[in-house]
């Protein structure tokens, strides 16, 4: 269990949001989609990233909510909306194969649609093995390999949030950016995901 409340939890995604909006800006992304579970740490951690990115990047974003039996009506919303960038923000307190099920569907269906733009990826559904799990359909395979991936993972003894290129279809990393966080940052990721708390000296 994590050494962390529910109001913890929501905190760390605000923090963990603004530094994705940024790096998003960064990459000089002008129109952003942000695809979130319906619950309520995805949508926190979604929400702060389009703060984050709306204030650094002078951009368009929009957010879109993705549920089971939705999938092909929101690949099409969101091919309307013709992003440059489709973020993808799977994990929260939906069980995790609910999750990568979902996350899966997705995909097939912005691949089915032709859903425009480069696709980043949350660093929760990529460690639990979901953007593995959908490449084995041949159809994402193909998509994504036309197009930029990206996903952001977490340096626990160095206190920083990497921007990495995947590599399609091995899921290599190529490091592009990375963010310092700060220490109240760094002690909730620890405490929420390592179960283990910092000692600042």
């Amino acid at each position: 269990m994590a050494l962390t409340t529910f109001e913890e939890e929501i905190y760390l995604r605000a923090l963990t949001g603004r530094l994705v909006g940024k790096a998003i800006a960064d990459l000089g992304v002008n129109k952003l989609a942000v695809v979130a579970q319906k619950n309520v740490i995805c949508t926190a951690i979604a929400t702060a990233t389009e703060a984050a990115y709306l204030t650094l990047s002078g951009g368009v974003t929009y957010h879109f909510l993705a549920e089971e039996g939705n999938v092909d009506e929101l690949a099409e919303r969101i091919k309307e909306f013709a992003p440059q960038v489709v973020l993808l923000q799977f994990g929260g307190e939906t069980p995790i194969e609910e999750t990568k099920k979902l996350f899966t569907a997705l995909l097939r269906a912005l691949a089915s649609h032709g859903v425009p733009g480069d696709i980043v990826v949350h660093v929760r559904i990529f460690a639990a093995g979901g953007l593995k799990e959908a490449l084995s359909y041949a159809e994402v395979k193909k998509y994504l390999s036309e197009r930029n991936v990206y996903v952001y993972t977490v340096g626990f003894e160095e206190g920083k949030v990497y921007v990495n290129k995947v590599k399609i279809p091995g899921l290599e990393l190529e490091r592009l950016r990375e963010y310092q966080v700060t220490l109240e940052h760094a002690d909730l990721l620890n405490r929420s995901l390592k179960n283990r708390r910092v000692v600042f000296a």
